[in-house]
């Protein structure tokens, strides 16, 4: 004989005072705690112990929608579905969410600033292809298409990068949001599909000498295309790659001649001022020209920035891809220690690291800019560019 069920009223749910459990039949239980408080109560037996979920408080769910809510239960539980595994998988965040929900649990053991800055700027720039997927759908291919682009021309930042991810994809499978393997595990998985990060590092990245410079970017600005643009402007500002790919309009003024990357997009988290030399002005100028997205330099692809392949093709016709475009980095890095009499500092600075102990820094509190102005116009000269140039 079937279980009796809706055995409440509305009535004796507001009326009821005492302690325990009053049962509606089928499963569903109003819950009275000593406190006079209320809440829904769904019990089921599974392997022989029992099992319960709340539903809700009342009067907030009131007594139909409970009812609804434990038929959908028993619906699950006929289907052979665990209702508390499927609720935690409604409940699952994406990535984005559950990066930021594990940065906020971990910042407490990370008391340098810089640290926690440098992983939240990874897990938001560099990882931002998988912030709006749900977590459990993270598979290796999302990885892959991650890491892939940066692997080789980034390859410490893309190492830690993945580390990362593997770090939060745990702590979503700790939280019973995944199941299963972790698709950015190295040892015994993208091992098989990446080079060895110790590889990669062997050695600093392959710079350009600066003395060839020059000839370089004569060839460079005979190309015209975004991506000579692109990589010119790179190599007058000294600056990342993907600082550059990724430069939006609303960073720059022109009449200042001033380029402001925000901390998100840098390395270590501090926003970047870059002052930049007449060419600098005049390449953004055609840019502007050409504009067709809030990008300064668009890729093919409509709303996308250009790509990190597009810098390696423009290398391969330049007959220069023995050298990498982070290269050029080292190469003004080397120009300038070896070159000129401008302060250690000053070409530090321009590069945007971090100089100096903590104390140090606290006295410094400007960024040189002046001082990194005339550094970067001589820089310009030096790769036989004048300020009139066309």
């Amino acid at each position: 004989m079937a279980r009796v069920q809706s055995k409440l009223t509305d009535a004796a749910c507001r009326a009821a005072r005492d302690p325990g459990r009053l049962s509606d039949g089928g499963g569903l239980y109003l819950l009275v705690k000593p406190t006079g408080s209320k809440s829904w109560v769904f019990m089921w037996k599974q392997d022989g112990r029992r099992r319960e979920m709340g539903l809700g408080a009342f009067p907030v769910v009131k007594l139909a929608r409970a009812r609804a809510l434990a038929a959908e239960q028993r619906t699950l539980i006929a289907e052979g579905t665990d209702p508390i595994r499927a609720r935690r998988r409604e409940a699952e965040p994406s990535f984005g969410d559950c990066a930021d929900r594990f940065l906020e649990a971990m910042e407490g053991q990370w008391r340098n600033p810089k640290h926690r800055a440098q992983w939240r700027m990874t897990l938001t720039r560099y990882a931002a292809p998988l912030r709006d997927k749900r977590v459990s759908e993270i598979d290796t291919e999302d990885i892959l298409g991650v890491l892939t682009p940066i692997w080789t021309e980034i390859p410490e930042t893309a190492s830690r990068l993945r580390g990362r991810i593997e770090r939060v994809l745990d702590y979503a499978r700790a939280r019973g949001w995944r199941s299963g393997e972790n698709p950015a595990l190295w040892r015994g998985h993208l091992k098989s599909v990446l080079p060895a990060p110790t590889k990669l590092r062997c050695g600093h990245h392959a710079a350009m000498p600066p003395d060839a410079m020059p000839e370089f970017m004569a060839r460079l600005r005979d190309q015209g295309s975004v991506s000579a643009l692109a990589l010119e402007f790179l190599i007058l500002t000294a600056a990342r790659s993907g600082e550059v790919r990724e430069a939006v309009w609303s960073e720059v003024d022109l009449r200042a001649g001033l380029w402001t990357v925000p901390a998100a997009r840098m390395k270590a988290g501090r926003l970047h001022r870059v002052p930049l030399v007449p060419r600098a002005v005049e390449i953004l100028e055609r840019a502007a020209r050409l504009r067709v997205s809030d990008y300064i330099f668009p890729g093919q692809k409509s709303g996308r920035p250009l790509s990190l392949m597009a810098f390696e093709m423009l290398m391969r016709r330049l007959e220069a891809d023995a050298y990498t475009v982070h290269g050029f980095r080292s190469a003004f890095r080397d120009w300038a220690g070896d070159h000129t009499e401008f302060p250690r500092e000053v070409a530090e600075a321009a590069l945007a690291h971090t100089v100096g102990d903590a104390t140090e820094r606290a006295y410094r509190r400007g960024d040189a800019l002046a001082k990194r102005r005339a550094l970067m116009e001589a820089w310009a000269a030096h790769c036989g560019i004048g300020s009139n140039d066309p």
